[in-house]
């Protein structure tokens, strides 16, 4: 292969990634035809590229997302976890609104694709992670299993599919649903170190 043809493949990947950074940066709804449309080329030339739409998002969000060390850096000095944990909580919530049509599209592209749950890009578990380092020398020594299950309780409201349930199915405004969310992570760690 000759190359321009190299040149032109690169081009045209390029393309379709930068097609999908700019709907995602948009908020906008994020499929393959749409994609495909913003990027000037067909449905079946974006799936040569990318099999699926969940790995296609995938490479659009790479390096979108700071790390959780970056993203957590105001609260960096705070040696309080329900504060760390309210600041990790409304970040990522705000980053999902911001980017709802590429979230919603990873969720049912993982739903209806289980395996395709190792391709789910995510900053939740190092959010959680960073933000209750103040309590690894405390209640995860003296309580692992206490600190592993607020771990766990923790993954299930600071995250995409709890804003969705709040927002979707409660009827609730987003800067509602981030509030609520924010309030529950904040009763679960103050309850956990109570």
């Amino acid at each position: 292969m000759g190359t321009g043809r190299i040149n032109q493949k690169q081009r045209t990947r390029t393309a379709i990634v930068t097609a999908a950074r700019e709907l995602i940066g948009d908020g906008s709804e994020v499929t393959m035809p749409v994609v495909a449309r913003a990027a000037l080329v067909s449905e079946a030339t974006a799936y040569r590229y990318f099999p699926d739409l969940s790995s296609l998002i995938s490479e659009a969000l790479a390096g979108v997302w700071p790390s959780p060390a970056e993203a957590l850096a105001p609260v960096d000095d705070s040696a309080d976890a329900v504060e760390r944990v309210a600041f990790a909580c409304e970040f990522l919530l705000r980053g999902i609104i911001a980017r709802e049509g590429a979230v919603r599209a990873m969720i049912a592209a993982t739903i209806t694709r289980p395996e395709n749950v190792t391709t789910r890009p995510g900053i939740r578990f190092g959010l959680i992670d960073h933000a209750l380092q103040p309590l690894e020398t405390t209640l995860a020594r003296t309580d692992p299993e206490t600190f592993a299950q607020l771990k766990r309780d923790l993954a299930v409201v600071v995250s995409a599919e709890a804003l969705f349930t709040l927002t979707d199915l409660c009827g609730i405004a987003p800067d509602e649903a981030v509030a609520s969310a924010v309030r529950t992570a904040k009763t679960l760690v103050a309850a956990a170190i109570g």
